[in-house]
């Protein structure tokens, strides 16, 4: 992209819808209707309205500063070094997590067409060679992942909409009367899965910089995807159950099989074909730009080892492409897509706890000091209220996550807090060895 190119306003709403809409939505209504019945329409609602008060803070923060807006950033800017260098791992280790999610959703998504895929080693073993697939076409540069991109979003968008206008016709109230009782935990536990239908709001404010007018438009564009995506998500869920009833419950192609059912074997096609295209289309999107992440990190911010920045004579990060790679072939043979979608969301978490905790300072600072926003950047009203509120969001779904999943995000902030240890060690030594040079 030419420096001077700038990304228009709707441009920018379909970057946050593409990064927002992903597998969750064409895979997970099932298994959270399995727990919330269907509840699961007002969690979706509340999970939209969870993420537009951790928006709220994403955007204020953005609008702070010319560079591009990310978590690392604001945990750096404000709390130092060591937070923004786990920030900013977490941030790239999130890209890793969800490639795998989406190949996971993948080889879940072909279960229909290949049921031998259902067989742990051959799902392994076709798991690993998509991860090794696409590490090869990260290699080979942009030109093949912005073309998987454009596909991907034309595919999703188009399936939810097809879905959504053919199918609301056959709606029948019947099919909204239930009989069955859900615990509070277990809608407790659905919202928490829920939210990963929402994570990718946060990719949007990376991308600032290239933004028109940004401090003006990237809080507009925020809260316009959020509703947006939230609108489309609640509109699938009420055409899936209205159409099949209860019976959707763990299905895990509930979409396909709604579909299916009016529309028969076709239905049923085009439906997949729809899910299998965009969910591998975001893989290939995601293995691209999340090496990236980690060499500019490494590179320009100095806020992950600097291995991670190697890159060939063409500039392609190609260390971090084979970290990246490895690592998602590890998770591939950690669980399936199910296990995935939280460990994904603890992840993510990070991130917006980090980010909510900065706007909770500065608002917390501006209140006491009467200090004044920066000019242009986007006030956000209420004190401390949307901060606490974004925490309360961060802490809710957390405890709500199984042990196992925490256990997952405790030894990822473990290894993160090594590896910044291990780089200040390696990068102590350079400065000695260099010194000991200099004399």
């Amino acid at each position: 992209m030419a420096k001077d190119k700038k990304i228009s306003p709707f441009s920018a709403f379909l970057l946050g819808v593409d990064g927002m809409v992903g597998s969750a939505i064409f895979l997970l209504p099932g298994s959270l209707y399995s727990k919330a019945g269907n509840s699961l329409i007002g969690i979706l609602l509340v999970s939209g309205v969870s993420a537009l008060l951790l928006a709220l803070c994403y955007a204020a923060l953005s609008s702070e500063t010319k560079q591009n807006g990310a978590a690392w950033l604001y945990a750096y800017k404000e709390f130092g070094r060591f937070a923004g260098f786990e920030v900013g791992f977490f941030t790239w280790f999130q890209g890793v997590i969800t490639i795998t999610t989406e190949i996971a959703a993948f080889l879940t998504s072909l279960k229909l067409f290949i049921p031998q895929l259902s067989d742990k080693l051959v799902y392994d073993i076709a798991g690993i060679a998509i991860v090794l697939v696409i590490a090869i076409i990260g290699l080979m540069g942009d030109r093949v992942s912005s073309i998987a991109d454009n596909i991907a979003t034309f595919l999703k968008i188009g399936v939810l909409l097809i879905f959504v206008l053919a199918g609301i016709w056959f709606i029948h109230r019947i099919n909204f009367v239930s009989n069955a009782h859900y615990s509070f935990h277990s809608v407790n536990n659905a919202f928490s899965n829920a939210f990963y239908m929402f994570t990718g709001f946060a990719f949007l404010p990376v991308a600032a910089a290239q933004m028109r007018n940004p401090r003006k438009n990237l809080p507009r564009e925020l809260l316009a995807v959020i509703i947006s995506v939230t609108l489309l998500y609640i509109a699938t869920v009420v055409v899936a159950i209205g159409t099949v009833g209860p019976s959707i419950a763990h299905s895990s192609l509930p979409l396909a099989i709604a579909f299916a059912k009016h529309f028969g074997n076709l239905g049923k096609i085009i439906i997949t074909v729809g899910t299998v295209g965009s969910v591998l289309g975001v893989a290939i999107s995601l293995s691209y730009s999340t090496p990236y992440v980690a060499s500019s990190l490494a590179n320009e911010h100095q806020l992950l080892p600097q291995f991670f920045g190697k890159k060939s004579k063409s500039g392609v990060p190609y260390v971090a492409i084979i970290i990246t790679a490895g690592l998602c072939a590890l998770l591939i043979l950690s669980g399936g897509y199910l296990f995935l979608v939280p460990c994904t969301i603890i992840i993510s978490l990070v991130q917006y706890f980090s980010t909510s905790l900065v706007m909770f300072v500065k608002q917390w600072r501006r209140q006491r000091h009467q200090e004044q926003l920066p000019q242009g950047a986007f006030n956000l009203r209420g004190g401390i209220l949307v901060p606490v509120l974004s925490l309360l969001v961060c802490v809710y779904i957390l405890v709500n996550l199984k042990l196992k999943v925490i256990l997952f995000g405790v030894i990822a902030l473990i290894c993160g807090i090594a590896l910044y240890f291990i780089d200040k060690l390696i990068t102590k030594k350079a400065k000695i060895k260099e010194q000991g040079l200099g004399k």
